[in-house]
């Protein structure tokens, strides 16, 4: 199975910023992508962003683009969420996911952001 652990979460200030890592172990699915899920009280879960374990161009959500920015390290276990210039309507619980359709989620990490 596969293990995906959210971390870096916590409480800024609007214009500030914070990096999300996620942590993947066990059998990771390197052929799909990774993708950034947010999910505030009240809303539906929102696609956040995606890339691929393998490489190419990260894709986002029209609300994140031009702020956030997702990479992952060399050895290709842990994918990381930049988040600039975080707006109050940011707040939300974050979280990873993987597997050929979403079936694998992390735990999620709390994001607020204060006005």
């Amino acid at each position: 199975q596969v293990q995906l652990v959210e971390s870096g979460g916590g409480l800024v200030q609007a214009g500030g910023s914070l990096r999300l890592s996620c942590a993947a172990s066990g059998r990771t699915f390197s052929m799909y992508a990774i993708g950034w899920f947010r999910q505030a009280p009240g809303k539906e879960r929102e696609f956040v962003g995606a890339i691929r374990w393998s490489g190419g161009n990260p894709s986002y959500a029209d609300s994140v683009k031009g702020r956030f920015t997702i990479s992952r390290d060399n050895a290709k276990t842990t994918v990381f969420l930049q988040m600039n210039s975080l707006k109050p309507e940011d707040t939300a619980v974050y979280y990873c996911a993987t597997g050929s359709s979403w079936e694998y989620w992390g735990q999620g990490t709390q994001v607020s952001v204060s006005l």
